[in-house]
């Protein structure tokens, strides 16, 4: 592993997407900063990837805080050189429109929208004077399509799309790479299989490929990164092949 000097900070390292993107970018080589609002959760990982020689900084962050967002983001660049910031908050849920109380859709957008505005707007102000940088948002189906018992989801992630293009727009001239990352598609974790189940029965588990593996989307996040500034990509959408759209 080539070690560099600059880190990653992933902002939601949930044990799935989240987990898999630190450790993608902690096996190229970098430093990552990895957060989410239990830390307590994120021992196992820290274990796993210095235990492969990577290089890991776990906190406690609330997404929706603005200090502790600034905090976060700073302790990172001053680590190394932010050189990509991940933003990657959940907030899924599923309430018909008559049982959305006014404080599940307010907590919704405060942590799919609102936070993702913060992480963005943090890592702008650390990248911009070195002219240099990438922030990636992770998206979702309810980013282009408002679904049944969605209303609370769709709209923060209609506004984070919206947050993100208006981001990338500004700041590509600047030479920072913004990105928004839809996945369309179930992605493999026990919560999504144990709703496929109640929703479908049992054997709505065997077809193996309508249901994205973690990695796979790391895979396209590395993949992100990677790209020249010369044909960067605002917006990727991801599904398995088996996946009906």
């Amino acid at each position: 592993m080539q070690k560099r000097n600059a880190t990653v900070a992933v902002i939601g390292a949930g044990d799935y997407i989240g987990a898999e993107i630190v450790k993608k970018f902690a096996a190229e080589g970098f430093t990552v900063f990895a957060g989410r609002r239990d830390g307590a959760k994120l021992e196992p990982l820290v274990r796993e990837i210095e235990a492969s020689g990577g290089s890991i900084v776990a906190r406690t962050l609330d997404a929706r805080k603005e200090d502790e967002v600034a905090a976060f983001l700073n302790d990172a660049d001053k680590h190394a050189p932010l050189e990509v910031c991940i933003f990657n908050v959940g907030a899924n849920v599923n309430f018909p429109i008559l049982e959305t109380t006014d404080r599940v859709f307010r907590k919704v957008w405060e942590m799919a929208c609102w936070a993702g505005f913060l992480a963005g707007r943090e890592a702008t102000r650390l990248m911009v004077p070195r002219g240099a940088g990438n922030i990636f948002f992770t998206g979702a189906t309810a980013s282009l399509r408002g679904g049944s018992g969605f209303a609370a989801f769709a709209s923060a992630k209609f506004g984070l799309r919206a947050v993100a293009q208006s981001m990338a727009r500004e700041l590509g001239p600047k030479n920072i790479h913004v990105a928004h990352l839809i996945i369309d598609s179930g992605v493999d974790t026990a919560w999504v299989r144990q709703r496929r189940e109640q929703l479908w029965g049992k054997e709505a588990l065997d077809n193996p490929d309508l249901l994205m593996p973690p990695a796979s989307v790391a895979a396209s996040y590395w993949q992100l990164y990677q790209q020249p500034r010369s044909a960067w990509t605002f917006e990727l959408e991801i599904r398995p092949f088996g996946e009906k759209w």
